[in-house]
């Protein structure tokens, strides 16, 4: 696992060890930048369930200004913060190790990008869109992908987010939700 481009192309990343933490693989992290374009490089980034924090380095890595990363587990946000130090990110970022619902409950400004990596197994993923799109932290333009089960159906969308796509790698797919600009 490593950092595929921008500032921090090419330097490896590492995960947390045991079962708990499934990594996005670099092809699946290329896909999901690609089809974001313009909107993967710039403002403020939000990586939910964050694991190993590729996601949101990788981000941060293509130009965007700030990513704030929310894990619950010790163990994860131990492994993030050794990732910003091995990409020089560590200014343009912030740690909560908190559980993702009481983050969401405790939602302040809107993000121009959310990431969200659940486990694939979790229950309720409809229920954390939803979450999200009722919050402060989509607003105008929000851009939220939400990485999960090929065999899974996406939420359709909730309040301002609506599903634009869905892209399906192997096993792994993840759904495209938009909020329109004002």
């Amino acid at each position: 696992m490593r950092v595929i481009a921008g500032e921090a192309r090419g330097v490896p990343l590492i995960a947390p060890r045991g079962l708990e933490t499934r990594p996005t693989s670099d092809k699946v992290k290329g896909a999901i930048f690609d089809s974001l374009g313009d909107a993967g490089s710039s403002g403020r980034v939000l990586d939910l369930f964050a694991g190993s924090g590729a996601l949101g380095i990788e981000a941060l890595s293509r130009g965007a200004d700030h990513c704030d990363f929310v894990d619950r587990a010790a163990a994860a946000c131990k492994t993030i913060a050794t990732n910003l130090a091995k990409t020089r990110m560590t200014d343009r970022a912030a740690i909560h190790a908190t559980p993702v619902d009481r983050f969401l409950d405790r939602a302040g400004a809107a993000y121009d990008l959310i990431l969200m990596d659940p486990p694939y197994a979790l229950a309720g993923l409809d229920r954390f869109v939803t979450q999200i799109a009722a919050s402060p932290l989509a607003g105008p333009g929000t851009v939220l992908v939400v990485e999960h089960s090929s065999r899974r159906v996406p939420p359709p969308g909730a309040g301002c987010l609506a599903l634009t796509k869905t892209r399906v790698h192997g096993d792994t797919a993840f759904s495209v939700y938009a909020a329109p600009h004002s």
